[in-house]
């Protein structure tokens, strides 16, 4: 575990086993140089009012890069960081220190604990980052799990999740039927090379009770940098439908980025 400098200045990106977790610009919280995160980024900027306090959980923090975000662009939001792995929160706090009067709170906690302890209706929007090596945790993407998410969130509020597969992408669509048990309305975007199958990629889910914004998502990747798509509820069913539900009684960790054969 290290946090190494980048080419700019000030800026730096967090290794965990070797393996990039996090990109933080001390200078310029508002820069997102992981693709998946500036996506994560984009939605966050479409909740209404925009610049308006967000209270926001984040299920994963690594060195904190998007509670850094939500505090540039969303000042006086309340923010909850749920990571429990404490060496990696103090060595962030002591090398990549948080903004004074944040409002990031983080506590050390696994995000199955953690969200369960949230009041019911106290969130507008749950973020899902968390990984274990490589992998995201089966429990975090179980029916019971969506559950508990839900139950935090208020009535409109989102439930954002970072998903990692490749196609024919078994894995996703069962994270998708257990989402789709508790909310009907669903979104996914991700890069285009990995929804056409040529390479693992990250799949980031946001599942609400309410319509989400597909068209203003879609507006943002004219701008976008990184290009990458967005489809909507009936896309969403065509591309990851036919799932069978996880359960805490029957789920699995996402698949690692190389199959057996070593590709990808």
């Amino acid at each position: 575990m290290e946090i190494l400098p980048t080419e700019r200045p000030n800026a730096y990106v967090l290794r965990v086993d070797g393996a990039a977790q996090s990109h933080v610009d001390l200078d310029a919280p508002t820069r997102l140089d992981f693709d998946y995160v500036r996506r994560i980024g984009d939605v966050l900027d479409a909740w209404e009012p925009a610049a308006e306090p967000l209270r926001i959980v984040h299920v994963g923090g690594a060195a904190m890069t998007l509670p850094r975000y939500v505090a540039a662009t969303r000042p006086r939001s309340p923010q909850i960081v749920l990571e429990p792995a404490q060496e990696i929160t103090e060595l962030v706090r002591r090398e990549l220190p948080l903004p004074r009067r944040s409002g990031i709170k983080v506590r050390p906690v696994d995000g199955r604990s953690g969200v369960a302890a949230l009041r019911e209706g106290s969130t507008d929007v749950v973020v899902l980052d968390a990984f274990d090596g490589a992998r995201v945790p089966g429990e975090l993407v179980t029916v019971e799990y969506a559950e508990s998410v839900a139950r935090a969130l208020t009535e409109s509020g989102w439930f954002l999740l970072n998903l990692a597969d490749r196609a024919p992408f078994g894995w996703t669509r069962r994270v998708v039927a257990a989402l789709r048990s508790v909310y009907p309305e669903l979104m996914v975007s991700a890069e285009p090379a990995t929804l056409r199958g040529r390479r693992f990629g990250n799949l980031l889910v946001v599942a609400s009770r309410v319509s989400v914004p597909a068209d203003r998502l879609r507006a943002r990747t004219t701008t976008s940098a990184l290009p990458y798509r967005v489809l909507d509820a009936a896309a969403v069913s065509s591309t990851f439908g036919g799932g069978r539900p996880f359960t805490d009684d029957d789920t699995e960790r996402s698949p690692l980025p190389r199959d057996q054969s070593g590709r990808g």
